[in-house]
């Protein structure tokens, strides 16, 4: 069971880098965190249960890599074995969650608050990985208010 009282930070996975967010402890609003070298798989894990840990978190999400028409290709593949092996390292539960159009969507609220070019590249994955989290925080509260 999640409790609802801890924060859910969000991943989104990519080759070089892996962006960071976090949600508030009502899981109602996301925003960047870092971003993550990546390094190996034994450093990548301990830095991310390092967050996890620091910042209270019950709920790990990963952002999962569909293609447009929802299929999973080979980048999806990649990050459903890169969130298995994470999970068994992680004292809190990992979903995945669909990130269709993330990074397009994160480059786009980055221009339209006037972020340069050289600043959205060392944001984009932390701003993706909020993306990721608003709409897994969004589709939640609809789920709770559909239910009550």
């Amino acid at each position: 069971m999640k409790r609802m009282d801890t924060r859910v930070l969000a991943l989104d996975l990519g080759e070089r880098r892996i962006g960071v967010a976090i949600s508030d402890p009502t899981r109602t609003l996301a925003r960047s965190l870092c971003v993550l070298e990546r390094r190996s798989r034994q450093e990548d894990f301990a830095a991310i249960a390092a967050l996890v840990r620091e910042h209270g978190v019950g709920l790990v999400v990963v952002g999962h890599p569909r293609s447009l028409d929802g299929t999973i290709g080979p980048q999806a593949r990649r990050v459903e074995r890169y969130a298995d092996a994470l999970a068994k390292t992680l004292p809190v539960p990992l979903i995945l969650w669909d990130e269709r159009l993330s990074t397009f969507t994160a480059g786009q609220l980055m221009i339209e608050a006037g972020r340069s070019a050289r600043k959205r590249r060392k944001r984009i994955d932390a701003v993706a990985a909020a993306v990721i989290l608003q709409d897994y925080l969004d589709a939640q509260a609809a789920d709770r208010a559909g239910s009550g």
